[in-house]
């Protein structure tokens, strides 16, 4: 079969470190921690005090009083990352064919704010069943993909994925083959969250997931360090614009990058704990490699899924020297939560976009926070420890995993014209 060649002509992101994708990736090379104490509810009663927020975010700039009062949280942020992206890849609306043009979507979640204020509302009311007309339609998940089409009147595919915080890695890879198959021309892809609130603070604690470092909360997530001890919260957007090449180069577009390839594997394993060996991962990263007709010595960089759990940075690291070799400490591996907390279903999506412009600008942001030395995790890799490094990144790979064993990974390389 003869299929497409897919490119990057379009970034967007909403994160804690930037609002969009220029003030995004500065951040990150500066080595920005996004973590502060939570300033949206109250945390005297919970485990976990901090979270990466976004910072100067006002609905209003983005929205009128009625569009907000539709919309969830998770849902305005992937609208604000996706208008970003599609100005950025100066698509023309009035002449593009908008039956070939998708929105396919991540999210793990989706409107728990919106769910949390509407049953918390009917259980301290007097037992009405007085819900907001908008409650589901505010709630469910695939409704981001849907206001984007709405908005642009795009016809193409329009979907959700799941697969936890592997969602939006999940949704690229589906934009990746419906436009290799010839099916669409464009596709906005990405994925968003929006889960900082008291249940799924509190969710997340009860399973002992987050760190609890609340005494010094811009160094609690610290991928691959000895004294790490959970995850933290993130939020935010992330939006890419994946396009046919002959397309994009018709329309003399700016080109990114090549999406490659990408693959998909299963733990099988346990419902939140990654398998010890890294069984699953070393698959996926094999299954990536192989969709994208490159060589495990091509790779110059990965961005890790890199958590800051105590089982999951090891047993990635484990995988990663399997998968490599030798070739492994050639590579600068990072994680780039290290700095915007886990922003769950919309991780993949701003990792891709730090593994793009890592590419775009020959830099590897650096994985912070970095003090101890873990016994678990080979010395000889590097992991682009607290600064970042220039090099030439040809070819950079980004990892995403999720709970329920999922676990995605794209591959992402300069354009050979």
């Amino acid at each position: 079969m003869n299929l497409k060649r897919v490119v990057v002509t379009g970034l967007g992101a909403l994160t804690p470190i930037g609002n969009n994708k220029d003030d995004y990736w500065n951040a990150l090379v500066a080595g920005k921690s996004g973590c502060a104490p939570v300033t949206y509810f109250d945390t005297e009663h919970f485990k976990t005090k901090f979270a990466c927020e976004l910072k100067n975010y006002n609905v209003s700039d983005f929205f009128d009083r009625k569009e907000a009062r539709k919309t969830d949280k998770f849902a305005q942020y992937a609208m604000v990352a996706s208008d970003e992206a599609i100005i950025d890849a100066k698509l023309d609306l009035d002449t593009i064919d908008k039956f070939r043009v998708g929105v396919i979507w991540g999210a793990g979640i989706g409107g728990i704010d919106t769910f949390q204020t509407e049953v918390t509302n009917f259980a301290t009311g007097n037992g009405a069943p007085r819900f907001n007309p908008f409650f589901i339609p505010k709630m469910i998940a695939d409704i981001a993909p849907g206001n984007i089409s709405i908005k642009y009147g795009f016809m193409g595919p329009n979907y959700t994925t799941v697969s936890a915080c592997a969602s939006s890695a999940n949704a690229i890879i589906d934009a990746l083959n419906y436009i290799r198959l010839g099916h669409c021309d464009v596709i906005v892809t990405g994925g968003s969250e929006a889960t900082i609130n008291e249940a799924g603070m509190g969710g997340f604690n009860a399973m002992h997931a987050l760190s609890t470092r609340n005494e010094s909360p811009e160094t609690a997530s610290r991928p691959f360090d000895a004294t790490r001890d959970g995850f933290v919260l993130g939020e935010g957007a992330g939006a890419l614009v994946l396009e046919e090449y002959e397309h994009a180069k018709a329309r003399g577009a700016r080109i990114y990058a090549e999406l490659a390839g990408g693959g998909l594997s299963s733990d099988a394993y346990h419902m939140t704990a990654p398998h010890p060996e890294g069984i699953g991962v070393t698959a996926v990263m094999k299954n990536c490699l192989e969709n994208a007709g490159l060589k495990p010595e091509d790779v110059d960089a990965i961005n890790t899924h890199g958590t800051s759990t105590p089982l999951g940075d090891v047993a990635e690291l484990k995988a990663i020297t399997r998968v490599f070799g030798d070739h492994a400490k050639n590579i600068n591996i990072n994680s780039t939560k290290s700095m915007t907390g886990h922003l769950l279903g919309a991780a993949g999506a701003i990792e891709a976009i730090a593994s793009i412009l890592s590419i775009q600008h020959g830099i590897v942001p650096p994985t912070i926070n970095h003090t101890t030395v873990d016994e678990n995790i080979d010395p000889n890799l590097n992991l682009t420890l607290n600064k970042a490094q220039k090099r030439t990144v040809n070819v950079a790979m980004s990892n995403t995993f999720g709970f329920g064993g999922h676990n995605a990974c794209v591959v992402f390389k300069t354009l050979d014209e």
